[in-house]
């Protein structure tokens, strides 16, 4: 099962941004994106096309299964 955690970030010029974070290290809590987001947004490092982070929105955990079909 392959999962990927989503972290969605309003900016200053009030946009919504995402990062996407492949294969998250586990276990995935709500206190640890919590703190993880605050940092993000702390730093003030990532700069968007659609502005520069200032408040954090929402956060998912996205799993994926994959199953392989037989063919006749």
């Amino acid at each position: 099962m392959k999962e990927s955690l989503e972290l969605s970030f309003l900016t200053d010029l009030n946009k919504t941004v995402h990062l996407q974070i492949p294969n998250p290290r586990t276990p995935v809590t709500a206190a640890v994106v919590d703190a993880a987001m605050d940092a993000i947004v702390a730093a003030d490092i990532f700069a968007f096309p659609n502005g520069r982070i200032v408040k954090k929105v929402q956060a998912k955990l996205a799993t994926a299964d994959t199953s392989v079909i037989a063919l006749a």
